[in-house]
């Protein structure tokens, strides 16, 4: 019986209040592969191909899933989960809609952070960017691509915003799919769309046995990649 079976197995049987003092006896033990400066290479996004090969094969649910941190005008970080929706030696692609409040958190403060976790592989990668908007017509390429009642959903839910209740979006969602129900075509709307996190730092991090963890980064420098090693 594994560490993490037992303690399921024990909280079971006591209450909330147990729960709450006893949380800090959750742990086990990360037994990841070593991460060295040599196996990491010299490239980041070769590196990164690699990690994701490895996480779409392995991981449970939404290997794509990455946590985007911003910070509002007033000061405040904020993080929610995004899917990375593709990525090149350009930056790591995500869509939204422009009016949410990560969208007017960046129009504010482009500098952005991207936090990916794979649990079965013990591995997650930070990466520290400027979030720019891509083009519009790379927007409405995928926009396009996806299927017809996602974008329904785009064109009906003002994100972020104040709502009466789900009857509103749901009503909003029949009146859109009605406006929608011919031959009438399904178009971008201009407040949706996608960004480009470019990086300027990319952390990979490996869990290891006793909590020594291996770190390495890729800086840039100019137009190079500068790596190192820092303590877990």
């Amino acid at each position: 019986m594994s560490m993490l079976t037992f303690l399921k197995n024990w909280f079971k049987k006591r209450d909330i209040a147990t729960w709450r003092t006893a949380v800090s006896a959750v742990r086990r033990e990360y037994t990841g592969e070593p991460l060295t400066e040599e196996s990491a290479g010299e490239d980041p996004f070769k590196l990164f191909d690699s990690w994701f090969t490895e996480a779409v094969s392995h991981s449970k649910f939404d290997p794509n899933a990455m946590v985007l941190s911003t910070v509002s005008d007033n000061g405040f970080p904020s993080g929610r989960l995004v899917l990375l929706k593709g990525y090149d030696e350009r930056g790591f692609v995500f869509y939204t809609n422009y009016n949410s409040d990560k969208a007017q958190d960046i129009s504010h403060n482009p500098l952005v952070s991207l936090n990916f976790h794979w649990p079965e592989l013990f591995r997650q990668l930070r990466i520290q960017g400027t979030a720019v908007k891509i083009t519009p017509e790379d927007s409405d390429a995928y926009f396009n691509s996806r299927p017809k009642e996602s974008n329904f959903s785009a064109l009906a839910s003002p994100q972020s915003r104040k709502v009466e209740g789900r009857e509103e979006l749901e009503e909003k969602l029949a009146s859109v799919k009605d406006e929608f129900s011919g031959d009438k075509a399904l178009k971008r709307p201009e407040h949706w769309g996608g960004y480009r996190v470019v990086p300027s730092k990319i952390e990979f991090w490996q869990g290891r046995t006793n909590r020594l963890h291996d770190r390495i980064v890729f800086e840039k420098t100019g137009d190079s990649w500068v790596k190192y090693r820092l303590a877990p």
